[in-house]
This record gives C-alpha cells, structure tokens and sequence, in this order.
C-alpha cells in the first residue's frame, strides 16, 4: 500500500463522485474525529476548488498527476475549476492562502520531531499532545524530501507501542479529540459533504423562440393590458408565452438587468411595482414566498396604492391561505377584484406552456383572464372562495416532497449496498411506479448534477406551509414533518438554491 504524508497532492475518490483534486492536510477543528475502523487507514484531504475537508481511506488515494484520476472521462465545470486551482498551487503557490493552512517549510519537520518525542511518557503539566495538534504541516510540493516516519507511520507505531506507553496514549489521543470536537464554529464544514457545492446555473431562457405547443393552442389575445411583477424561474417562462401569443405585458423585477431582456422582445418596462399597476388592467404577481408576494402589495411603491374599481390583482406566488386572504382583503377594500392562481409544473413547464393553473377567488376575474391562463398551462380550474386553490396546492406539494425524499433515500440506499441506481430506475419504468418525476428527479440523481427547475429552498417553504395548515387544523402530519426536517438539512448543507432533487445529497452523505 502507497504511504502518504501531510503535503502530498493526491486524487481522493469519495463514493458516488469522480476523483477530485486535494491535499493531505491537518484537520481543521470543526471536522469531526478520524473513522475508527480497524485495520483502515484515513487521510483528512483538502479539496480544490470546493475548499471542503474530509476523511478519505487510503486504498481510495492516488498521487496527483496532471491529466489522471479520471482520465477520459467528461469533467464537469467544478472539476474543471478544481482541476485549475491545483496547478496554480503547483505552478506558484497561489490559493494557498484560501486553503486554512500554513505552509512554512519547518513545520513538518516540528510535527515529527514532537511525535518521535511522543514515544516517552508525556508529563501532566507540559502533555506536548497539544503542540502535535495546533502544528500545521508542510504544504510546498517542491519543499526538502522528509527523511523521518509519515503521520500513517506514526499510527501504526502507536498501535504496537509496548503496554506501559498505552495509558499515555489514550491520554493523548483523548487531548487530539477533545481539542477536534470543542468550540465548533457555526459555518463549519459538515463532514462527507461531497465536492460540488457550486451555486446551479440557470441556462439562459431563449426569448426569440415560441414553443410549438403554444403555437397549437391558436390562443386569441385578449384586448386588456396585463402587468407582471416577477421574472424568476417560472415568471420568466410565462411572460415569454404572454408576450408569444400576443397580449400586451408591463414588467417589473427586483433586477432591472431582466426587464430589460423582455423589452428587447416586445415587453414595456416599469420602474415600481405601482407603476406595473398605474399602467395595466390587470396585474399578476409570482415572486419567491409569502414575504416577497405581501411586499408587492404593502410595501414602498407597492401595488396596493394604485387599486381601484378599473384594476385586477391576480397572486400567483405559492402562499398560504392567511397571506392570500390578507392581499384579498386589501385589494377588494379598494374597489378591484382578487384573484388567487396558483401552480402546479416545474421551469420546463413553465416555458413550454404546460402548466396546470388553481384559481379561486373572483369568477368575472378568471373568465377575463382565460387567454392568460391558456398561455401559461394545459389546464386551468376555478375553486371557489379564496384560500382553496392555495390549499390545494399545498397539499399536492406535500405529496410531491415526500415522494422525492423516499426516492432519494431509496436511491441511497441502492448505491449503499452495491446496485446501480440506473437499474433501480429502469426496473421502476416497468412498474406502477412510473411517472415523468421519478424519471426526471432520478436521473438528476445518478448523474449527481441538480440544474433548478424547481428549488429545494421553495419546496422546504411548501413543507413548511403544509405543516403550519396541518397545525390550525390539528391533523397530524409525522410524514410531511420528517420530509420537511430532511429538505431543511440539505438547506443547510448549501443546496438551497439547486433543484429539490439535491434532497439526494442529505440522504446519501
């Protein structure tokens, strides 16, 4: 077996990922303790490009060399980058500073002098376990050829070290610990966390193109102005097909930067939300929550100064039904109507025109906006009363959420014991099990790549909703409660933003 020191640059191959570019470093603090598995040796690596820490066995290391590791297969952006920072700190150094390391050339040389001293009893008062953890090692691949015993030389001279050294060692591997686990701070690595935290990107929506499903519909615009406040993941592709079938569209986003792309292709651009209002007959609102949707209408410049007896205000933000009765009731106390619609798709969806549309609130209100609804879906339903369609909705998200997480526990498991994930799916293909998401969200899955089409952040924000609604109306919810737990922590992992299918990411490390 290959012996490693602290300071080789090595290829670390962590389960489920490709190998990926690092160093063998010193474990920062907040890295909880080395595996205890017998018989098996464990680096703690720092990852390029990712800049996180883990252990990693040594059977799974093998030593940098440009161009190897993964050689002919397809790298991803992030390896790429990772791939590029580690030959800038080959070529000059550079990064090192990033790296939460110290790369003065006696600092290896220290780390084994103190372990070789290791060998003697250790006094009470100076338990020099304490220098050997804070010492930072020698991280200059061109540096001087050590010429004493590696860090995996030093465990394997404790494990057979006579018994009268035993009590000291315990002594001292309890000191190592105790100074690893104490004083975690608050946006400390998660261990196993794998190497690809890097924010999704969101391909480029093609403005100038009109989706044949849309042409098929032969929609017949209507003669109203219709405004629209929010051009994110879904208000994006709407717009686009508002704008494709014909009808004329206001815009407004909280980044000028977007409005200004759907002017180029036939979009009137407004500098407030109120203006978004002043200037159309009907307005339609899809921002990120509850909060965002309430500071349309409440906030500075908001829609609600421009509501009268000639406007209409259509909220089509995923909210719970006391938001959407707090907008009602401020809208229709000045003389417009309401309307809740809420969404059932995913970004595709959104851009193809095949949304499924829940409304409720006012009917005269629904019927005008009818060509609307025909460009954003397949489908629209009228509810009744405002609240239902925002009940509605949660509850079909509540069922889409606990769905994703047990295929994402399942699909952990299945790597876990050895079978292929891309078997686990074929096989439900052929089952009652088949449906567009599970295909979908699986194969986001194996290939370990999450582009948002719906954000694991707005499908924890429905969870949430669902439950606070379960709790009015006290019943019981233990699924949709454990689900939700699960999508929180992979929120905090870092995954927020990618789509609700990195739910895979909590489950499987």
């Amino acid at each position: 077996m290959a012996l490693y020191k602290r300071g080789d640059l090595v290829w670390a191959k962590m389960k489920g990922f490709p190998p990926w570019p690092g160093i063998i470093t010193a474990p920062p603090p907040e890295l909880k303790k080395q595996p205890s598995k017998k018989a098996t040796l464990y680096h703690c690596i720092f990852f390029f490009g990712t800049k996180n820490y883990s252990w990693i066995e040594t059977h799974k290391l093998e030593r940098y060399k440009k161009g190897a590791g993964n050689s002919g297969a397809k790298r991803s952006a992030a390896l790429r980058e990772a791939c590029a920072a580690i030959e800038a700190y080959i070529e000059n150094g550079e990064g090192a500073s990033n790296f939460n390391i110290t790369p003065e050339d006696d600092a290896f040389d220290k780390l084994v002098s103190e372990s070789k001293a290791s060998e003697r009893p250790l006094s009470p008062s100076k338990p020099k376990s304490k220098k050997v953890n804070t010492a930072r090692p020698n991280l200059n691949p061109r540096s001087v050829e050590r010429k004493s015993a590696s860090n995996d030389g030093e465990s394997r001279s404790s494990s057979t070290a006579s018994s009268t050294d035993t009590s000291s060692n315990k002594k001292r591997s309890g000191t190592t610990a105790s100074s690893q686990e104490s004083s975690p701070s608050p946006a400390a690595h998660l261990l196993d966390r794998p190497p690809n935290i890097t924010r999704p990107e969101t391909p480029p929506l093609d403005l100038f193109s009109v989706s044949q499903t849309l042409l098929d519909k032969h929609i017949t615009p209507s003669p109203l102005r219709f405004g629209f406040l929010g051009l994110g993941i879904m208000g994006s592709g709407m717009v686009k097909n508002l704008l494709n079938s014909g009808h004329r569209v206001i815009v407004w986003n909280r980044s000028p930067e977007k409005s200004r792309e759907f002017a180029k292709v036939g979009a009137e651009m407004a500098v407030t939300p109120q203006d978004v209002c002043s200037a159309a007959d009907i307005t339609f609102s899809c921002v990120s929550g509850p909060k965002a949707a309430k500071d349309m209408v409440f906030g500075n410049c908001g829609a609600l100064r421009e509501m009268n007896s000639t406007k209409a205000y259509v909220e089509m933000t995923n909210i719970d039904k006391e938001t959407s009765l707090d907008i009602a009731e401020a809208v229709t106390s000045r003389g417009a109507r309401y309307l809740e619609a809420q969404i059932q798709g995913s970004k595709a969806e959104a851009d193809e025109g095949t949304l499924v549309i829940l409304t409720a609130g006012d009917r005269s209100l629904y019927n005008e906006c009818h060509s609307c609804f025909e460009a954003f879906g397949r489908s629209s339903f009228f509810l009744g009363e405002v609240g239902n369609a925002s009940k509605m909705n949660l509850v079909i998200q509540m069922i889409a959420g606990i769905t994703l997480a047990g295929l994402a526990e399942g699909l952990a498991l299945a790597d876990r014991c050895g079978l292929q994930q891309s078997d686990i799916l074929e096989v439900i293909s052929m089952t009652s099990l088949k449906c567009p998401m599970i295909s979908e969200k699986g194969k986001c899955i194996t290939e370990c790549s999450f582009p948002t089409s719906l954000a694991l952040s707005h499908m924890q924000k429905d969870l949430k909703l669902g439950l606070k609604l379960g709790d009015e109306l006290e019943q019981p919810l233990p699924m949709t409660a454990m689900a939700n737990e699960v999508y929180k922590h992979s929120k905090r992992l870092g995954y927020g933003d990618h789509d609700a299918s990195a739910v895979y990411i909590r489950a499987r490390f």
